[in-house]
């Protein structure tokens, strides 16, 4: 359906080719007849009436008081501020106000807004399908290898049903790393997610169009193309980071459960296999809903319950071994595995 712009000139279109009455045209268009003559009578359809806010007269003699109480909470704590229940609580018990909870929030959202008061956004719970969506991305921590404070970075890849992640410790974070990890972590959860999340990382985007669209790197699509997993990108900037907010706080949940005090270690393989058995622990002692829900489901589930067939998941077949192998086979020297199972 287009705009009322667009309607009107279809109805005035109408009349002057076919000549048809105000009745026919409101019954071909599906509109009042009023609607029918405003048309004729111009092409821009005439501005709305905003609506007139009643007086609520109830509330007149608290505003004054609210207004007060709104003006005190700048100089309060700001986990002690009145909230819009709260003045309506107090406008009853402590000076016996008839008057509705409706009205003194719709009373107090506009008095904020007024005000200057920061409007809190709103956020909705996410429910997830099992095997259907992982999210990706990539942490930093600090080790001491060989006795050498070094930067590592944490490639997670989170199950959105269950919360299983896989984390491994890379010393780069190239491409070929970021590809080569998609591997491993496919092979760990034994089977392929419908889709993944990411953001816009460079070793997945070359340009950010507008919208959802990206053009997205060569080596990348052929990644995907292998295993036929869709790829979803978040919004730029710091709003993307709710977007997939369960793998960011998978990677601060790994660094405080696994990296702390910061380990010192002769090389990663010996820190990470440590990191992999203190996961499997925290993993079999939670008792969260979302740990029960993982067992209920069994082992499919708390790997993150991938329903696409392990074989997709596994390495291509040897007669295109040689050339998968070339560009995202597992390479020991540069990334070694850090995994860590956690449904939290």
């Amino acid at each position: 359906m287009g705009s009322r712009v667009e309607l009107f000139e279809q109805i005035r279109r109408d009349r002057d080719r076919e000549g048809l009455s105000i009745r026919g045209l409101a019954e071909r268009h599906g509109v009042h007849r009023r609607a029918v003559r405003q048309a004729l009578v111009s092409p821009v359809p005439p501005a709305k009436r905003s609506p007139s806010s009643r007086p609520a007269p109830r509330l007149g003699a608290y505003r004054a008081l609210i207004d007060a109480w709104l003006e005190a909470d700048r100089e309060a704590p700001r986990k002690q501020r009145h909230t819009a229940k709260r003045i309506w609580r107090r406008l009853v018990d402590e000076h016996g106000a008839d008057v509705a909870e409706t009205t003194v929030r719709d009373y107090v959202r506009a008095r904020k807004r007024a005000m200057g008061w920061p409007i809190g956004e709103v956020f909705i719970p996410q429910v997830h399908a099992p095997g259907v969506l992982a999210e990706v991305d990539w942490g930093e921590a600090q080790i001491e290898l060989a006795g050498v404070a070094t930067s590592v970075h944490l490639f997670l890849m989170r199950a959105s049903f269950s919360g299983a992640a896989f984390c491994q410790a890379s010393l780069v974070e190239t491409q070929r790393a970021f590809l080569e990890l998609h591997v491993e972590a496919f092979e760990w959860f034994g089977g392929v997610f419908e889709q993944i999340r990411f953001d816009n990382l460079g070793s997945a985007v070359k340009q950010v169009l507008r919208g959802r669209r990206r053009v997205e790197t060569d080596r990348f699509i052929a990644l995907r193309s292998h295993y036929l997993f869709c790829s979803q990108f978040t919004t730029p900037g710091i709003q993307g980071a709710h977007e997939k907010g369960g793998v960011e706080g998978e990677v601060g949940r790994f660094r405080r459960n696994h990296l702390v005090p910061v380990p010192a270690v002769a090389d990663l393989a010996n820190s990470t296999r440590g990191c992999w058995r203190a996961a499997r622990r925290t993993c079999a002692g939670r008792s969260s809903g979302v740990a029960r829900r993982s067992a209920r489901h069994g082992l499919r589930s708390a790997r993150g319950c991938a329903r696409c067939p392990a074989r997709r998941s596994t390495r291509p077949r040897p007669r295109r071994r040689a050339w998968t192998r070339s560009r995202w086979s597992r390479s020991a020297r540069t990334a070694t595995r850090s995994r860590s199972r956690s449904p939290g």
